[in-house]
């Protein structure tokens, strides 16, 4: 064989060899269009906002410790929507795009997102909805009896105003954003407890906003008057400190404020007297049981003991669920409470501002 002939049949071997490999690298590759592999192990975890503290202090890591407990090798993503529902459908779609097999998510908009979770689960992705219940085909929901939050925060304002609790007594009312399914269901076991036992005299969304809470107050008592405002129900605690500050602002003191997620600020406010109550939603069970639906649904296994109700979402979707039960707290069941689960320590909540009010409540 001559040279020339040498070089021909040397080029069209490797041209075959190359040929070769890339067809078998094409049948045997398990990558999906974004590059991951399929047999990713990949989480993801998309919060609404980091105004509320609970999602960085608590929800995040609670789940993140929880997946690595259950699955050692399995990676979680996170990311935090800064109560920005186009930024968390981007989020959603990123997750998507990297291979995230699984996604759970509290909905900024439960409404809004109903597209991005529509698209995820048509390429293949297992949704899970957190703490507040998404539209769209979901696979499961966590999170605690929202009707039975409101309806503990409207009782513990009537305890609150014991005799004074009469049909003539105004209360303001600040919910959540309608955006929230969940503040709808708030909203709805407050109205349970109070209808009919006062007259709720001024009643608008706080958007979950402190600075929002304090100017709807503020005009609710420019109104009704300062001397007339009996209570106020504020539908979590980051609103009742926008409120605090207003009423305090307006000279009334002595009056009713409820709130929810006991954060530690909320307590200490409970302790110093300028709030009444909040709800404590242990989030540890709620984080490590959407930990664990998560895991599971990422191997293939059956969720159904742990989801072992259903709920009906805003689109109509049934969906398998579990809810925790939430508990009023009071300055006379701190300790058996936050402090007992190790939320906080006594020492956490009683600072040199707080000493006096805590020596007074018991808490030393």
């Amino acid at each position: 064989m001559n040279a020339t002939m040498r070089r021909v049949v040397i080029g069209a071997t490797a041209v075959s060899m190359a040929l070769s490999i890339a067809a078998c690298g094409k049948a045997g590759d398990d990558k999906d269009d974004s590059g991951s592999t399929s047999d990713s192990k990949s989480i993801g975890l998309l919060l609404p906002d980091n105004v509320t503290a609970r999602y960085e202090k608590f929800d995040r890591p609670y789940f993140q410790d929880k997946v690595k407990e259950l699955c050692s090798d399995c990676d979680v993503q996170y990311a935090n929507a800064a109560a920005d529902p186009a930024k968390q459908a981007q989020q959603m779609s990123s997750m998507v795009t990297k291979g995230v097999k699984v996604i759970v998510i509290s909905a900024q908009d439960s409404a809004a997102i109903k597209s991005s979770i529509q698209s995820a689960v048509d390429k293949g992705v297992k949704v899970i909805a957190y703490d507040r219940l998404a539209q769209g085909p979901v696979s499961a929901y966590v999170s605690f009896d929202n009707v039975k939050v409101g309806e503990l925060q409207g009782q513990a304002l009537l305890d609150a105003l014991g005799d004074k609790a009469t049909t003539k007594s105004k209360v303001v009312m600040i919910n959540g954003d309608d955006a929230d399914p969940n503040a709808g269901q708030f909203k709805e076991g407050a109205h349970k407890a109070l209808d009919g036992k006062v007259d709720i005299a001024y009643e608008q969304s706080g958007l979950w906003k402190d600075t929002v809470a304090a100017q709807k107050m503020s005009a609710a008592i420019t109104q009704l008057g300062a001397k007339n405002v009996a209570g106020v129900y504020a539908a979590n605690d980051g609103m009742a400190g926008g409120i605090a500050n207003t009423l305090k602002g307006a000279k009334i003191s002595g009056i009713p404020l409820t709130g929810q997620d006991a954060e530690l600020a909320a307590i200490q406010r409970i302790v110093a007297g300028t709030q009444s109550s909040t709800v404590y939603k242990a989030y540890k069970p709620e984080a490590d049981t959407a930990a664990e639906l998560a895991v599971n649904l990422l191997q293939g296994k059956d969720i159904k003991s742990l989801a072992d109700t259903t709920v009906t979402s805003g689109s109509g979707d049934k969906v398998q669920a579990k809810l925790l039960t939430p508990v009023s707290v009071t300055k006379e069941n701190i300790k058996d409470t936050v402090v007992k689960d190790g939320l906080y320590t006594v020492a956490d909540i009683c600072t040199v501002e707080f000493a006096k009010a805590c020596k007074s409540a018991g808490l030393e």
